[in-house]
């Protein structure tokens, strides 16, 4: 696939949050809570190394678009588009050196679905996933797709924990074998390749739930990889391009899972 200009601006993003991290790695500070993030939850050096270095590579090159971040909120730079951007998605993994953490960056307009182009890099492994509206979903070059349901056989990845909600466990109950990876812009584009079946979330309070910044890229990847999202009762929903919103969230890969999922206990297989 040849990647339109927002997305190859986008993919030098990533790779220059990434090349900042690598730097940073053997710094004393580099795991130190240094504020409070735009989001209300607590920001690391590590965030906030990645985050500058996105937002002076789109400064280099000049990019037309504000900035969202989970850091430091709204970035007024130009428009009519914005970035939407996770600098560390999973960053408590990277602080506990747990291998499985992200930076995940979009480009969109007025609500989640307007998203037009997204990016999904492994801080670690550098392994890439990037969509555009209409042109499909792809990882390292080669294009990807859900995988379709096959009973007795699932894999569900889930957020799992204090906050999480019954409606969650009731459902990976059901699957032959769960995963909960701390990162969910990972875990959905795990589940547009067809490595998961599902991921899940929702927690309670309501603020525990994900953000926008949180789906955006995924969100695109699993579109165009032929999957969808809903919430837990199986409605469909967008969401502002603001950090106040949160939702609970069912990806998916076959719509015949979604529908399994969402019966009734007791009702009809």
């Amino acid at each position: 696939m040849d990647l339109g200009e927002d997305t190859r601006i986008l993919v030098r993003a990533a790779y220059a949050a990434r090349r900042a991290l690598e730097l940073a790695m053997g710094r004393s500070d580099f795991r130190d809570m240094v504020g409070m993030g735009a989001d209300g939850t607590p920001t690391e050096r590590m965030d906030r190394i990645a985050e500058t270095a996105v937002l002076e590579l789109l400064e280099r090159t000049g990019a037309p678009w504000h900035v969202l971040s989970e850091e430091r909120g709204y970035v007024s730079r130009q428009g009519p588009d914005l970035v939407l951007l996770d600098p560390v998605d999973g960053s408590h993994n990277a602080g506990r050196g747990l291998p499985v953490y992200s930076v995940s960056l979009a480009v969109g307009r007025d609500s989640l679905r307007g998203v037009n182009s997204g990016v999904v890099l492994d801080l670690l492994t550098g392994e890439l996933w990037y969509a555009e509206k209409g042109r499909g979903a792809w990882k390292n070059g080669q294009r990807i797709s859900v995988r379709p349901w096959q009973p007795g056989r699932e894999l569900y990845l889930a957020n799992l924990g204090t906050h999480s909600q019954g409606p969650v466990w009731a459902k990976v109950r059901q699957a032959r074998r769960v995963r909960a990876l701390g990162s969910a812009s990972l875990e959905i584009a795990y589940v547009a390749q067809g490595s998961a079946d599902a991921y899940l979330c929702q927690n309670a309070p309501p603020e525990r739930n994900l953000r926008v910044t949180d789906l955006a890229a995924s969100f695109l990847l699993l579109r165009e990889g032929g999957g969808d999202l809903c919430d837990l009762q199986g409605r469909p929903f967008d969401l502002p391009l603001d950090l106040s919103t949160r939702h609970p969230v069912l990806a998916y890969g076959d719509a015949r899972l979604r529908d399994h999922l969402l019966r009734p206990a007791g009702g009809t297989p």
